[in-house]
């Protein structure tokens, strides 16, 4: 975190998430479509593919913090008004929505003819998708958001807080083995979950020292996950025993893990709020390589295209492509603000939203020179009183307000969701880019 950038003097850190949201893994099946772990679906060509116009657009009742899947005709995403929305892809019109008791900032996963999430009420959900009637439920020991008494030295000191930059809930990930299925998800309770995809009965779970706001990764029989606690985790997906164990940095305001993970060719890839990104041994756990995230925070989960790792920062606004063997830096792009989702791939096009209500198209083979952007209906309307010179800046923001109380930071936090702030990974299908927006709009754009 880059502490001159926002609060050097008063010990605080600023810098923001969603994310889980949002996380890369393998999935063993074509049928599995979880689209915040799978790698992107599109068929996309090589050439320059510039954002077009609004598709359609879906106004839910909160802040869309909730990535989506896109499969069989349907979209799905979740709310903050504690809702999974099912839409049609072609026209953008509920087919239906299901109510939960909690903000829905976990991103579904599909398999089959059912749709898996998480909610802040404490719950994970398995859900039919062709009419939204609930299948099962499996109570967690209780969800919550990052936080603590005097967060980060802010006052009240004895008033409870919540991170204000802790947007995800852990999405659930689904591994079909022998006829089954398995579920595995993080909880804020510590433990990452196994359970059983047709009933919802427990297999096991795996108790780490931290709230699990990431979301789980496989690869090759083994499940990565990092943890609060600061460390990052590899646990056999079968038994639900600890393989091995990696420690992130632990310095104040610079630790804990909200990325998740992605595992490639014997390699796993995760970031850290410590501000580093990095490459380990998936056999064993070793550092193969980390790379220096110039003091942000890394809450983007990576995502591995060709030869490199692409990945969001905080405070420094950039999406980076390192290189996957050396974790030397290839190229950055430099967005308005925060980039906390997963960055899509199609073709030679990467896709990526910024905390300013962005949505950029990339093009790689220009290394970020050649791009195009499209604005959020809450950007487009907010971005002339927020923004200082078209730029997330946290102090101006504040107006002069003072920051060691957390009330004013707070509202510094709400003004800038007011730009329709996208920490939702974008899913690339067929031509579109779905996303959410903190506007509360699903937004639908094509590309050309």
């Amino acid at each position: 975190m880059d502490l001159n950038n926002i609060l050097r003097p008063l010990l605080l850190f600023f810098l923001f998430l969603s994310t889980a949201g949002n996380v890369q893994a393998q999935q063993p099946s074509a049928q599995a479509s979880a689209m915040f772990h799978d790698a992107p679906k599109t068929a996309g060509s090589q050439e320059y593919r510039s954002l077009r116009n609004i598709k359609w657009k879906f106004k839910t009742g909160g802040k869309i913090f909730s990535s989506p899947a896109v499969i069989n005709g349907m979209a799905f995403i979740g709310s903050e008004d504690g809702n999974l929305y099912a839409l049609d892809v072609q026209s953008g019109k509920q087919r239906w929505k299901f109510a939960t008791g909690g903000a829905v900032h976990s991103s579904p996963a599909v398999y089959g003819n059912t749709v898996f999430f998480g909610s802040f009420d404490g719950y994970y959900y398995a859900v039919d998708i062709r009419h939204g009637k609930l299948r099962w439920k499996f109570k967690t020991e209780g969800e919550k958001q990052i936080g603590g008494k005097g967060y980060f030295g802010m006052k009240p000191v004895d008033t409870d807080m919540n991170d204000l930059w802790d947007c995800f809930l852990s999405s659930p990930l689904v591994i079909p083995e022998g006829g089954e299925q398995t579920v595995y998800f993080g909880s804020s309770d510590g433990n990452l979950y196994a359970v059983n995809g047709r009933n919802g009965s427990l297999k096991w779970k795996f108790k780490t020292g931290g709230i699990l706001h990431s979301s789980p990764t496989f690869d090759s029989g083994t499940l990565f996950i990092g943890s609060w606690d600061t460390w990052f985790y590899a646990v056999d997906a079968k038994t639900g025993k600890e393989k091995w164990k990696f420690k992130t940095g632990g310095e104040p305001a610079m630790s804990g893990i909200l990325s998740s993970a992605i595992a490639d060719d014997g390699r796993v890839y995760f970031g850290a709020r410590d501000a580093n990104l990095y490459a380990l041994n998936a056999e064993n756990g070793n550092l193969v390589w980390k790379y220096p995230a110039e003091n942000a925070w890394i809450i983007s989960s990576p995502m591995v295209y060709g030869d490199a790792v692409y990945v969001g920062t905080s405070d420094t606004y950039l999406l980076l492509a390192i290189d996957k063997k050396t974790g030397r830096e290839k190229f950055r792009f430099r967005t308005n603000g925060y980039v906390f989702g997963t960055p899509a791939i199609a073709g030679s096009m990467v896709y990526a939203g910024d905390f300013t209500g962005k949505m950029y198209a990339i093009d790689l083979g220009s290394a970020g020179k050649r791009w195009t952007a499209f604005s959020t209906e809450g950007r487009k309307q907010n971005a002339h009183a927020v923004l200082k010179n078209d730029t997330l800046d946290f102090r101006y923001a504040a107006r002069g307000a003072d920051l060691y109380q957390y009330a004013e930071n707070k509202k510094v936090m709400d003004a800038f969701y007011t730009l329709g702030s996208i920490v939702s990974s974008p899913v690339v299908q067929d031509g579109v880019v779905y996303f959410g927006s903190a506007d509360g709009y699903f937004y639908a754009l094509q590309v050309k």
